[in-house]
């Protein structure tokens, strides 16, 4: 067992393991690849992260294994999330507000201002799109 230590999110991820002990990897531009390949489609697992937006997400994203939760650091952010019911939009505008993303609900998000969220995400089968159909799936 080691000690604590202190890290930055901006530069080392959480990797909260299925035993609940905490792994703690580096950012860098090919870590979603080496985390799926590390911890075996990172089942079981979830990632703690931050990060920073000044505008509209490229892409939508879904998360199967369970729910998200997605904390407003700075800045502000208008979430489209999809449920059976339709499209939902929330708002995150004050620092400390959250959202949870319900397991299987496609989202994306928008701004225009520097924008910094905290996510807590089940990252196993995570999906991309550019443009999902309107039903979650």
């Amino acid at each position: 067992m080691t000690g604590p230590d202190v890290h930055d999110l901006d530069a080392v991820f959480a990797v909260l393991r299925a035993d609940l002990s905490v792994d703690t990897v580096a950012v860098t531009p090919t870590l979603y690849t080496e985390l799926d390949q590390r911890y075996a489609g990172f089942k079981g697992h979830t990632l703690v992260a931050i990060h920073e937006f000044t505008r509209p997400w490229g892409s939508w994203e879904m998360h199967p294994a369970g729910d998200e939760i997605v904390v407003l650091l700075s800045g502000q952010a208008r979430f489209r999330v999809r449920t059976g019911g339709g499209e939902e939009q929330l708002a995150l505008s004050t620092p400390g507000q959250y959202l949870v993303v319900p397991r299987g609900c496609w989202h994306t998000a928008e701004t225009t201002v520097a924008t910094r969220l905290l996510f807590i995400t089940p990252g196993e089968g995570t999906r991309h799109d550019h443009e999902p159909g309107t039903s979650a799936e």
